[in-house]
């Protein structure tokens, strides 16, 4: 329990940075922006997808949370350029 407590945590903190940053991102306007919008919500969209399979055949709540973490900080890298 302590571990998904950690691991939630962390997915806390790190979407945080991401939302800085994407905010920064789209703040400043242009083709950037329109492609980070859209990329946005094709990723939210997905994740979701592979959230609710993972939940559907099994995967315990660590393993969900693990899925999301490797997508945020993915970006965080990405948009940290």
């Amino acid at each position: 329990m302590f571990r998904l407590f950690i691991e939630m945590s962390m997915l806390a903190f790190e979407a945080q940075q991401a939302i800085w940053l994407r905010g920064m991102r789209l703040a400043a306007g242009g083709p950037a922006a329109e492609r980070e919008a859209s990329l946005m919500i094709r990723e939210k969209l997905s994740a979701g997808q592979d959230a609710m399979m993972k939940a559907a055949t099994g995967t315990a709540p660590i393993g969900v949370v693990r899925g999301y973490r490797r997508k945020v900080r993915a970006n965080v890298r990405r948009l940290s350029k």
